[in-house]
């Protein structure tokens, strides 16, 4: 069952408050121990994790795709997707429904992604002045995708560009199946109801 994000109860932090640095809002969640963080202006829904209807020949960490009011949403498992270790969904596993804008060949475009995540954390304001670069030896997708690191509260939370994830090449491939799905699913309930009209016909 799905939750919107007003439902989330958080706190705000202010961090850095001088106020010729204006400050953005992060939706922060938890993965493997560490806190991360993305744009709460992205964040288009926070759902229970529940189902996804599986796609073939996607890649493991595409968990599949679920119908979002009329939209196919591809769901991927963060976890598997920064290759950490695996652990069972529980009742605090969440899917975070993202809205980005991402560039493609066709040029700019909407994407809609869902993530799983351990848990939901909080809510902060960080300065652009917070966040520092994140250390040159870090390696891996999940270094790649780090816009910054901003230290909060005595804690390191890893802000993650979520456009160049989402717009990572065997990640968009995965919005390529979204429309075939959908059709292929419709197209094969015509098909049926094709055939069991004919064979009454028959009868």
């Amino acid at each position: 069952m799905g939750t919107g994000l007003g439902s989330i109860s958080t706190s705000t932090h202010e961090v850095d408050l001088d106020a010729s640095n204006s400050a953005d809002q992060y939706l922060t969640f938890m993965l493997a121990g560490e806190e991360y963080g993305v744009e709460i202006l992205s964040v288009q829904e926070i759902r229970g994790w529940d189902t996804a209807t599986k796609i073939p020949n996607m890649p493991p960490y595409v968990r599949g795709v679920i119908n979002l009011r009329g939209v196919i949403v591809p769901i991927i498992d963060l976890r598997e997707r920064f290759r950490l270790d695996s652990i069972p969904y529980t009742r605090t596993t969440v899917v975070i429904v993202l809205r980005v804008g991402t560039s493609n060949e066709g040029g700019d475009a909407d994407t809609v992604m869902g993530l799983i995540v351990d848990a939901v954390s909080d809510v902060y304001k960080i300065t652009r002045d917070q966040l520092k670069a994140v250390p040159e030896f870090a390696t891996g997708l999940e270094g790649e995708v780090a816009r910054g690191i901003a230290t909060v509260d005595d804690k390191m939370i890893i802000i993650l560009d979520i456009a160049h994830l989402l717009s990572k090449g065997d990640i968009a491939s995965a919005r390529s199946h979204d429309t075939p799905a959908a059709a292929t699913a419709e197209e094969t309930s015509v098909e049926n109801t094709e055939t069991e009209t004919t064979t009454e016909e028959k009868e």
